[in-house]
């Protein structure tokens, strides 16, 4: 991937650039973005220019032989890691390689719940294991093979264990010579603080709703409207703008099924409260994280439309309805204590806590308030 492919990001391209350019560039660089924003693409075509043959001032060629290995994620000294699920494929980067490439070469703004679907791992969570990181110093402890430099790449790295994450810190303490490590994260609280002081942080901002639509016009040709539209609602994601094209019922799914839930918990219905319960413990890992995730995002709205924020809302017809009219039998007290159950919830879920009973318990929990 080229710099030139990525929208806008111009200050932290110029960077990167000086970096090689100067002979200034450190041993391991982490882009910290959000998710959907351009810190992997960037970390992409910061792999393909350090060992492009031709530099140019501002990029990569694209031509020669490294950077066409690079674009097609084959080079022998680019090395990638990712979360997997432990499936019986296998458990490591490497059995998932070929399913990987296809994923990123499509579209490299990209989410875990994607890349966990694209996989098959159904009720499983994404991790990198203990094994991943003994391949990770296999890898490494071989000369690069054609570039000017071995280059790791680790998506998510906050998903790493303990095990995985020290011998990690190992290797950064004494990487190995001509070795990038490029770590791309959405959560770097989430990683040990000694791995955080031995990095160089890249901040990569989200992207601009006018960035968003410009994508979205010139890759896919899209209206106008229908860009401003998408990249308004995706609110700098562009991951979720992509998603809200080719999966447009996603959002209304979630919509749905959580202002119904709502409603029960306020009707003091219990009986149809078990019954959603037992839908919930039937979805997805990743999709009753999400709902749960997309819950607490509609409260925080709740919350700024009660404070009188309605300018910060970022939400179509439907949703900031139930906003206006959820809010009036609301008060803060009971969104801070709805957040923070929510939150809980989502903590108990990550950690394998049988879902319906996570969900029956908060919805009891949650009726009870709503109505006091």
């Amino acid at each position: 991937m080229q710099f030139s492919e990525i929208v806008g990001q111009d200050e932290t391209k110029q960077m990167l650039l000086r970096a090689v350019q100067t002979n200034h560039l450190a041993h391991a660089l982490l882009f910290d973005g959000p998710m959907g924003g351009a810190n992997l693409a960037l970390a992409l075509a910061m792999a393909q220019y350090v060992n492009c043959e031709d530099k140019q001032p501002n990029d990569s060629c694209g031509r020669c032989a490294s950077c066409v290995k690079v674009q097609k994620l084959v080079h022998p000294d680019l090395h990638m890691v990712f979360p997997v699920a432990n499936l019986a494929k296998g458990k490591n980067s490497e059995a998932y390689l070929i399913d990987w490439r296809k994923f990123l070469i499509e579209q490299p703004y990209r989410s875990l719940p994607e890349w966990l679907e694209t996989m098959g791992a159904d009720n499983k969570q994404g991790n990198i294991s203990a094994e991943e990181a003994r391949n990770i110093l296999q890898k490494l402890s071989l000369k690069a093979y054609e570039g000017a430099y071995k280059i790791m790449l680790i998506w998510l790295p906050e998903l790493m264990n303990v095990t995985s994450a020290n011998a990690l810190l190992k290797v950064l303490e004494e990487p190995p010579a001509q070795t990038l490590f490029l770590l791309v994260t959405n959560q770097p609280d989430k990683l040990l603080i000694t791995i955080l002081s031995r990095t160089q942080r890249v901040a990569v901002r989200a992207f601009t709703d006018e960035e968003v639509a410009t994508y979205l016009r010139q890759h896919l040709n899209l209206d106008e409207t229908t860009a401003r539209r998408l990249a308004y609602l995706a609110d700098g994601n562009l991951a979720e703008a992509l998603h809200l094209i080719q999966h447009d019922t996603a959002s209304t799914d979630q919509h749905t099924w959580f202002a119904e839930w709502m409603r029960t918990c306020y009707r003091q219905d219990l009986i149809s409260l078990v019954k959603q319960a037992d839908q919930f413990d039937g979805f997805s890992k990743e999709k009753q994280k999400g709902l749960l995730e997309y819950s607490i995002r509609l409260y925080r709205d709740l919350f700024l439309w009660q404070q009188g924020a309605a300018e910060l809302l970022r939400l179509p017809d439907n949703e900031l309805a139930f906003v206006k009219n959820f809010s009036k039998i609301l008060t803060i007290n009971h969104i801070e204590h709805i957040v923070h159950d929510l939150n809980e919830a989502t903590y108990h879920l990550e950690r394998n806590a049988r879902a319906k009973m996570i969900m029956l318990d908060i919805s009891l929990t949650f009726s009870r308030l709503i109505r006091v």
